[in-house]
């Protein structure tokens, strides 16, 4: 059990699956915890209700904007933070090329007008957290990827996170702040939205189960990616800010694995194990009685796809001690049974029954 911390934290990004988890760590190891979050008519604080909510709130919202650097200014005034981990950003690579100027202003600008908002406080001395991603990676030239891979970005998204990579290294040289990049690969949970591919996989297939649908469509199958936990990563996170030294680091579990094996996976989960059947577009999983369950649908192509990420965590587990705790399998079986619950009940008991009808 780690000593409790007396330090304040900014989160932003706070209402996505990544801040949800590391305001709980956060919480957990005594850390006061104030959350950035834009001024909206709408409310999107379910996966931190639990903690805003009642008489006294856990974690205390403040009203900030990344494409605002007065509105930084004014955030960083107010709650003088220790350590602030930036997690905000248009994430979605198929919406980066939709919207890739607002991508490019959020996701990359905004990281540097939360360097440049600290620079002008003088508040070189709070430790920053930058969100980095692997598919800064690309289709890279070698594989896995390592701190040394070099970055070849195929989205909107990607070129965005390289600014903002560059960024931190370049506040961290020329002003000295202690300010890291985490070289993340895919993290997934419960949380995740459902615009994402594995959340739409592992609640499609609850949907399936209790009658609501009969397939679901994707794009393609036989892209790979090193998906993890997310809340095993947002350990390596806060890690990463406790380290004597800054050093930007790779997060991932060292293993990969396709679109299709993860539609495997979650089907046999549910018990629905699938049979695939054709090629390319028309490629589709059938469940024992034939009735397709999967299909592929040009739509959910993107312009430019990277096909294979795997990543070398052998840094952050010789600096850090850190290693994920969840496998793949268990990843898969956590969400599905999470979505099976959520959208009508039970988790293996509805499950059972599907296999049985």
């Amino acid at each position: 059990m780690n000593p409790k911390i007396n330090k304040s934290a900014l989160v932003t990004g706070i209402t996505g699956q990544d801040g949800s988890y590391l305001a709980e760590l956060l919480l957990d190891r005594g850390y006061r915890v104030f959350g950035m979050v834009r001024r909206s008519s709408s409310s999107s604080t379910q996966r931190i209700d639990h903690l805003i909510q009642g008489d006294t709130p856990r974690v205390q919202l403040v009203p900030g904007d990344l494409a605002d650097i007065a509105s930084l200014r004014q955030v960083l005034e107010a709650t003088r933070p220790d350590e602030v981990y930036n997690l905000a950003a248009q994430s979605h690579v198929s919406v980066s090329f939709q919207m890739p100027i607002y991508t490019s202003d959020v996701t990359g600008m905004g990281a540097l007008r939360l360097l440049e908002a600290l620079r002008e406080l003088q508040m070189t001395d709070v430790r920053l957290y930058q969100a980095a991603s692997s598919e800064m990676f690309g289709n890279a030239t070698e594989s896995p990827q390592s701190e040394q891979t070099p970055l070849m970005p195929r989205n909107p998204y990607a070129v965005a996170k390289v600014f903002a990579f560059h960024a931190v290294r370049t506040y961290r040289e020329a002003y000295g702040m202690f300010a890291v990049n985490g070289i993340l690969f895919n993290h997934e949970s419960p949380r995740r939205g459902k615009q994402f591919v594995t959340r739409k996989i592992s609640s499609g297939v609850a949907e399936i189960v209790h009658g609501k649908r009969e397939s679901i469509a994707l794009g393609n199958l036989a892209a790979c990616r090193d998906w993890g936990y997310a809340g095993d990563y947002v350990e390596a996170m806060w890690q990463m800010l406790q380290q004597d030294s800054p050093s930007d680091l790779v997060v991932a579990t060292g293993e990969t694995h396709s679109v299709r094996e993860f539609c495997d996976r979650a089907f046999a989960h549910a018990g629905l194990p699938l049979q695939w059947r054709g090629e390319g577009l028309n490629e589709h999983g059938v469940d024992k009685r034939g009735v397709t369950r999967v299909h592929v649908d040009p739509e959910y192509f993107r312009p430019a796809e990277v096909n294979y990420l795997l990543g070398n965590p052998a840094r952050a587990k010789a600096e850090l001690g850190w290693a994920p705790q969840v496998s793949f399998g268990q990843l898969v079986e956590m969400m599905v049974d999470a979505d099976l619950a959520a959208t009508g009940g039970g988790g293996a008991q509805a499950a059972s029954r599907c296999a049985s009808g």
